[in-house]
């Protein structure tokens, strides 16, 4: 009985090592990318990760090289919310790289997001001289990703990964 475990042990070995294939994602490879939460410039710091996540499998060669689904993480590098005197509101998210399900990481450019409020300063200023004090009280519009905004990154590398 021992004999008998020892080998389907040694075979389902055997097959796993078989199944495991490297693929090669190469440079400059689309990497389309949905934001998994609402994101308002006032609600996050700077350095807090921000999560995305993989829009459509990318294939290589008739294998998925990168699920759809992986969870990517961004950190916002920038956030200012809309104040006074009609500023607006600014939120930079940079996304860098995917770890992919089986720990590979793959580097990522251009996957910056920059969004930017309405400017209301001149409104603000143009009725503070000519009507009233409260008009310096007008705040530019905030800076916002809604759930499901979506960029695209290319991949920065040719990175070699394994897939299962």
């Amino acid at each position: 009985m021992k004999k008998i475990l020892f080998i389907a042990c040694l075979l389902l070995g055997s097959v796993a090592t078989f199944a495991q294939q490297e693929v090669t994602v190469k440079a400059g490879t689309l990497v389309p990318l949905q934001i998994s939460n609402p994101t308002k410039a006032a609600d996050v710091k700077v350095g807090q990760k921000v999560a995305f996540r993989v829009s459509r499998d990318i294939n290589v060669d008739g294998i998925t090289a990168i699920p759809y689904g992986t969870i990517v993480n961004g950190t916002v590098y920038e956030a200012k919310k809309s104040s006074w005197w009609g500023t607006k509101g600014r939120l930079g998210i940079k996304i860098s790289e995917i770890v992919t399900p089986n720990n590979d990481v793959i580097p990522l450019a251009n996957g910056d997001v920059y969004v930017t409020g309405k400017n209301r300063t001149a409104l603000s200023v143009v009725l503070f001289c000519l009507v009233t004090m409260p008009a310096c009280f007008i705040c530019g519009s905030k800076a916002e990703i809604p759930a499901g905004y979506e960029i695209q990154a290319n991949v920065a590398a040719n990175t070699l990964i394994k897939v299962y």
